[in-house]
């Protein structure tokens, strides 16, 4: 199963990624992982990713690509993946979508989780609390929902266009996210053997 986790922060993305993990057992692809690995193994593209993060700007698409391609090529992900918190832009979409038709291997859903605005920053809120997370206040939480809706938004009509995207309502129970998530991949998962 290869799939795409995409919702605005608050929304339980975290939480419901660990579940469905342990439900599919396939690799966790975080593109911030994948940009430290490099860095840390020494790789030129993660030397080059860090020159922009330690600038405090966003690692520009091809080099995000180029360490995902390698990445997508590892043994380990040739049963399937979920990935988190990418693609962030419809750019990245189109670029993951090319080179997945080149290895022929395109995405089989993407799992969108929404919540209200108002439910987001409650949440948020509460998790800044209980964390501990000084940086999370009402207006730094506003612009993430903000910067969600402008770059990550569109991915759901691009996603949903290609028949790929289920959508979840997360301001439901956890428990009962959960299920719903479940009986979405069950659902690709069925349509692949009928």
């Amino acid at each position: 199963m290869r799939l795409v986790f995409i919702g605005p922060p608050g929304s339980g993305k975290g939480t419901q990624c660990k579940r469905l993990l342990a439900y599919l057992g396939v690799p966790h692809l975080s593109t911030g992982e994948m940009l430290r690995d490099a860095k840390s193994r020494g790789e030129s593209v993660g030397t080059l990713a860090e020159q922009y993060m330690t600038r405090g700007q966003l690692v520009p698409d091809p080099i995000v690509m180029k360490l995902v391609g390698m990445r997508l090529l590892q043994p380990d992900c040739a049963q399937g993946y979920l990935f988190d918190g990418f693609p962030r832009t419809l750019n990245q979409a189109r670029s993951l979508d090319q080179f997945l038709a080149e290895l022929q291997a395109p995405l089989n859903l993407v799992l969108e989780l929404q919540a209200d605005d108002s439910e987001l920053m409650r949440r948020m809120l509460y998790r800044a609390t209980f964390e501990k997370r000084a940086d999370d206040t009402p207006e730094t939480i506003a612009r993430r929902i903000e910067v969600y809706k402008q770059q990550t938004a569109p991915l759901i009509d691009y996603y949903r266009d290609r028949n790929l995207l289920i959508s979840v309502n997360s301001m439901q129970e956890t428990d009962v996210v959960a299920t719903e998530i479940k009986r979405a991949v069950d659902s690709v998962r069925s349509s692949w053997s009928s």
